[in-house]
């Protein structure tokens, strides 16, 4: 009980310094104020940002009850607005990446701007999860809304896109997140992910490969030496992605050169359900996140590219700290037929729902 309020009391003394900081460097881009909006029921509680509608905290207790921080992230917006990582982000117009920075759609060859060599990644060098989002609706003890509208051209993407995405709390131990985009003019691609960093241990816990995965995927999107899918779709069976049965994270990363950061083809949801991505379960914590959505595909990443990145309270967070699991359309579905398409008509809403549940024991 001690240790559960001395982390509640820190909790609130950090989120009321983050919101006076938001404040000040809220500046003239936006007539929206930035702030920090929390959801709790329990001793489960979730912190949240308009901007970029991020997840800036999840704090769970373990099997004893013992309550930490499960997400990385950082101390300020100002390092939020800065960073390289998309830490607890949603992003978009289209998640993940787009070869070339182009695409064609209806005979127009639309030309993006490039953030990751000659490619676009998760929609451009400012992207929706580099924006401030307008809260419609908040209620902590159950959601929160945001909204964005996003314009004809911004990053290269045509048509006005209104976009909007609710986190809910639902029981005592579910987190779920619904995003939706209407086309209002012309056909464009949306993708949206949400790229939050988990650690079950807490987040100043250290690298994940001691995690238990399983993930009902049993097909990837092979990638390029620049992360771009070749097309093709292979099977898991027998590679170092299959993780259809539970195993340890880390239990065959020797035979990758750079740690997991792969689309997978989940497998097929009954109808009218979600499909469940993954459970994933950390042993000296107890913790254990199960993750359902209605999206036909997931990037499993495992922080490759986490380089000493200064997090929340100082820590120092190194590659393989955080896992993601973002639930998605298939990367570079626009350069892609046999892909499924996301491309979103006018008067269409494109819809993503996921769904977190956690236990401890």
């Amino acid at each position: 009980m001690i240790m559960a309020k001395a982390v509640s009391t820190l909790s609130h003394v950090f989120f009321l310094l983050f919101f006076l900081f938001a404040k000040i460097i809220n500046g003239s881009e936006s007539n929206e104020e930035v702030g920090v909006y929390e959801l709790k029921r329990g001793d489960f509680s979730v912190k949240l940002t308009n901007y970029g509608a991020i997840v800036i905290s999840v704090i769970l207790p373990d099997k004893n009850g013992k309550l930490d921080d499960v997400v990385l992230g950082y101390d300020s917006v100002k390092e939020y607005k800065n960073d390289t990582t998309h830490f607890g982000a949603i992003v978009g117009r289209v998640a993940n990446r787009i070869g070339g920075a182009e695409f064609t759609l209806n005979g127009t060859k639309y030309k993006l701007v490039a953030n990751d060599g000659n490619n676009t990644l998760h929609g451009g060098p400012k992207g929706f999860g580099d924006v401030i989002w307008t809260v419609k609706s908040y209620s902590k003890d159950s959601h929160i809304t945001f909204h964005y509208d996003s314009f004809d051209g911004e990053e290269g993407f045509p048509g006005n896109v209104s976009v909007s995405a609710t986190y809910m709390l639902i029981d005592a131990n579910k987190l779920a997140l619904k995003m939706e985009a209407k086309a209002l003019n012309k056909a464009t691609p949306v993708n949206l992910a949400q790229h939050t960093y988990w650690n079950l241990g807490g987040h100043t816990s250290g690298d994940i490969f001691s995690h238990n995965l399983q993930l009902f995927g049993s097909h990837i999107t092979p990638v390029n030496n620049q992360l771009i899918p070749t097309g093709e779709i292979l099977s898991v069976k027998g590679t170092a992605y299959d993780f259809l049965e539970p195993r340890p994270i880390g239990s065959r990363f020797k035979e990758l050169p750079n740690g997991y950061d792969i689309n997978y083809v989940l497998d097929a949801a009954s109808p009218f359900h979600l499909r469940k991505v993954a459970v994933v379960q950390e042993s000296v914590s107890g913790r254990k996140l199960e993750l359902w959505t209605s999206a036909p595909g997931v990037q499993f990443y495992t922080s490759n590219m986490l380089h000493d990145e200064k997090g929340k309270g100082g820590f120092i967070y190194k590659e393989y700290s955080g896992l993601c699991l973002e639930t998605q359309g298939f990367p570079d579905s626009v350069n892609h037929p046999n892909f499924p398409s996301q491309i979103v008509n006018p008067v269409e809403t494109y819809k993503h729902i996921m769904v977190y549940r956690f236990t401890a024991n």
